[in-house]
This record gives structure tokens, C-alpha cells and sequence, in this order.
């Protein structure tokens, strides 16, 4: 998944919570997953710490991401049900329409069936896309919200002058991120805290079975050591008409 609307927000809502930062910069210390890893260092020539995240990644690593994209996989179940049985009900007329026993008259009211049943399909599929993605939006949206402010915090109390953002859509050549080194990468210390400050608990993992099935991730984006990732969407493929 990639959320472009939500990621390309990351900076102001970030830039916001700084402004809050330097406005009044106290408060307790940001609390410590049991058993974290030390802070990453990285320095450059003049001694300025810089500190990477993926903000993309944060957001869906959290317990709290992970919890809300799975009830949202579950809610939006009986649409990606409906769509493939549009789908099967397509192939069969497609394949009724290309037998060879379908008379020419057949062949002509079907193929009208199908075009009529392809356009519909494309158009419930699109609908069906846009609305997920919005409701994808706007969980990202909640939590990069009160996750903007730890971020700014954690950097500040580990003395970092820098910090960019390595999701997805701001990897080269789309974005100004070139490459980073491990070492840099504070994602999973920022979500570990974040973690510990939402109080939601981990997500039970699934029974093992075998050697187990590793998470997908979005396309393009970076995967921290010791992050998860919601597992893709998906809704059945569109096909082509079979020719008249």
C-alpha cells in the first residue's frame, strides 16, 4: 500500500509539532519499550546527529496500525467477496461467448452481456478502491497525528539536528532519498515508543504453520529490522472482452 496523500502530510504535521516543540520544550522523557535496542547514531563531519524514519512504515508497524488495517481488511471483506463473484460471472459469460457451439447470434448478445458486465465490474472495482483507500487515509491520518509530536520529541531528546523521511514516496527517483544506511534508522525506536505511549497492546500472531508466510510491505518502501507491515488489498483483475 502506499499512502501518497497521507505521506506527503508527514512534513507539515511534523513541522507542526516542532513549532510546538521550540514553543515549550519539557515535558517527561518519552518512554522506553523494555528491552530497546540503543538510540542509532550517525553523525556527520561536523558532529550533527541525523536520524532516519519511514514514516509510511511507522504508521503501519505500530500495534495500533496493525490492529486498525486488519479490522478495516475485515471490513471491507464482503465488497472484495461481491467483486470476484462479478469477476467469475464475467469469465463464464467470456468463455460461453468464445465457445465454439455458441451460434452467431448467441455470440452477439453475449458479447453485449459482457461489455455491459466489464463496464460495471471497472467501474464497482474503482469505487471499491477509492473508498478503501480513503478509510486507509484517514486511520494513517489519526495516528501520524499523535505520532508527529513523539517524533519531534524523541529527536530532540536524542540530540538529533536532522531527521528525513525514507517512506516510499520520497525514494529516489520519485523523492530526494538517494539511500540511507541502517545506522541512520530510527523507525523502529520511534514506533517501540510509540507503542508504550498508545497503549495498545501487540496484535496476537497467527498460528505457526510450516515456516510461516513473511509480510508484504508497500512497493518502493523501506523495511526496517524488527518492523511488520500490513499485508496488501487486493480485488480481483479486470479481463478482455472477448472479441467479437
Amino acid at each position: 500500500m502506499k499512502l501518497k496523500f497521507v505521506c506527503s502530510l508527514a512534513a507539515a504535521a511534523i513541522m507542526t509539532a516542532a513549532a510546538f516543540a521550540q514553543a515549550g520544550n519539557s515535558g517527561a522523557a518519552l518512554p522506553s519499550a523494555p528491552g530497546a535496542a540503543p538510540d542509532p547514531v550517525a553523525t556527520n563531519p561536523g558532529g550533527v546527529k541525523i536520524g532516519a524514519i519511514n514514516v509510511e512504515q511507522a504508521i503501519f508497524a505500530s500495534n495500533e496500525g496493525q490492529r486498525d488495517f486488519e479490522a478495516l481488511s475485515k471490513k471491507l471483506e464482503p465488497k472484495d467477496t461481491q467483486l470476484k463473484a462479478q469477476k467469475a460471472d464475467l469469465d463464464a459469460l467470456q468463455k460461453k461467448a468464445s465457445a465454439s457451439t455458441t451460434t452467431e447470434t448467441e455470440k452477439a448478445d453475449l458479447q453485449r452481456q459482457v461489455d455491459t458486465k466489464q463496464k460495471a465490474l471497472q467501474r464497482d472495482m474503482q469505487d471499491a478502491e477509492e473508498d478503501a483507500r480513503g478509510q486507509e487515509n484517514e486511520i494513517a491520518q489519526r495516528i501520524l497525528g499523535k505520532m508527529a509530536p513523539l517524533i519531534i520529541k524523541y529527536a530532540t531528546d536524542n540530540g538529533f539536528g536532522m531527521i528525513i523521511d525514507t517512506s516510499s514516496n520520497n525514494q529516489w527517483p520519485n523523492g530526494p532519498v538517494l539511500w540511507h544506511g541502517p545506522s541512520l534508522d530510527i523507525t523502529k525506536a520511534v514506533v517501540d515508543a510509540y507503542n508504550v505511549q498508545s497503549g495498545v497492546p501487540a496484535p496476537p500472531k497467527p498460528a505457526a504453520s510450516g515456516a510461516g508466510v513473511a509480510p508484504t510491505r508497500p512497493a518502493g518502501a523501506t523495511h526496517p529490522a524488527g518492523t511488520a507491515t500490513k499485508p496488501a488489498t487486493t480485488t480481483p483483475a479486470t479481463t478482455t472482452p472477448a472479441p467479437k
